[in-house]
């Protein structure tokens, strides 16, 4: 087939993608139709096409990134985050709020929305990998690689904490395994993750003896006093835990989930119980397959690169892609707190596909990379 070789990069990758776009298609419309009914007078067509498109975008995204040498992410990455910071400073400036907490997350225009914080992610996690190379002879002072290196970690994820705490944990904890690999002091990452643990402690005790400012520390406390209250069970995790005992071990079959009209989020934050429900535990063990997978042919292509800064962009955004959606199953399962993250490239959405897809668009380039020196070695 001739279109095969526009493909570039890693063909196991792709493969995976692709079957956990096609599980999202089936499940996106199966599960949206709560919110169709609510909406769209039971229009669950319309669902199913506005996730198609996503998916298309996302796709385009990927496929284009994937057939961009990978060196070119080095410099552009530092005006890529420099982007993304603005994105982010744009969507807090609307100051929106739901029932008084901060929902400053979204950049709405003209019907247009989009999570900058998803950018932000991808792009830091870039620019980490080009820093941590880039000033490698400083990594070990302190005041010399803290402007490079941790102010960009301490920049984003105190940008986003107030209206989304689980996604700044999240950026944190990758940012932190990224300067591991890239062999930064562990004296200063211990320092880092006191300043984090600080910040943290400070914005909370700041927020709570001036409520007036915009928050989200009221739902934070909720849903962990809720999450360790074993008389306290939440509507969202009551229904998802429905789904699951109804699902067994081999489903209800496809469509037939009686919990997807209860669950507010059924097509996005806990998809995974529709899985189960619909699909049974041997349908919710698949798709843990395959992102393992996704994870094993990640940390293959790092294992066989050369270049330090291919490996941190490697581990880093594989590991948070990974790691996304086994906090997403394990909240969905109740051994988490609920956390609002989505499970990638499956749940209903636009700005986390795009940039899921963009994230894997990169490691498939340097993936690419990796077959051509392959192929050259081979030829020699």
């Amino acid at each position: 087939m001739s279109w095969v070789k526009h493909i570039k990069g890693d063909k196991y990758i792709w493969t995976i993608v692709v079957l956990l776009s096609l599980v999202s298609i089936v499940l996106v419309y199966s599960a949206s139709s709560h919110l169709a009914f609510a909406y769209k007078q039971g229009d669950t067509l319309s669902f199913l096409i506005k996730h198609l498109f996503h998916l298309g975008i996302g796709y385009f995204i990927m496929w284009l990134l994937s057939k961009v040498p990978y060196k070119y992410f080095f410099n552009s990455s530092i005006l890529v985050f420099g982007f993304a910071v603005l994105l982010v400073c744009w969507a807090i400036s609307g100051g929106e709020s739901i029932d008084g907490a901060n929902a400053s997350r979204w950049i709405r225009v003209s019907g247009f929305t989009f999570q900058p914080s998803e950018l932000a992610k991808v792009s830091l996690f870039v620019l980490l990998a080009r820093n941590l190379i880039q000033y490698k002879d400083k990594l070990n002072s302190f005041k010399a690689s803290f402007f490079p290196i941790l102010g960009p970690v301490l920049l984003i994820c105190g940008l986003i904490l107030p209206s989304n705490f689980s996604t700044s944990a999240i950026i944190f904890m990758i940012s932190m395994i990224i300067l591991f690999v890239g062999r930064y002091s562990l004296k200063w990452l211990g320092i880092m993750l006191l300043i984090g643990i600080t910040s943290l402690a400070s914005f909370y005790a700041i927020v709570t003896n001036y409520p007036t400012i915009s928050n989200r520390v009221a739902t934070w406390n909720s849903r962990i006093e809720c999450y360790f209250d074993k008389t306290c069970v939440s509507y969202q995790v009551h229904h998802a835990n429905m789904a699951i005992a109804r699902g067994g071990v081999w489903g209800k079959g496809p469509g037939k989930s009686v919990e997807k009209n209860f669950l507010p989020q059924s097509s996005s934050d806990f998809v995974y119980a529709v899985i189960i429900e619909e699909y049974g535990r041997f349908g919710g063990l698949f798709v843990i397959l395959l992102y393992l997978s996704l994870l094993f042919r990640v940390l293959k292509i790092a294992s066989k690169t050369d270049d330090d800064f291919a490996v941190l962009v490697v581990v880093g955004l594989g590991v948070s892609i990974v790691s996304q959606a086994f906090i997403n199953m394990a909240v969905a399962v109740n051994l988490l707190p609920v956390t609002g993250q989505t499970l990638p490239l499956i749940s209903a959405g636009g700005s986390s596909v795009w940039m899921t897809c963009a994230a894997i668009g990169l490691i498939l380039s340097i993936s690419n990379d990796l077959r051509k020196s392959e192929s050259s070695v081979r030829n020699a």
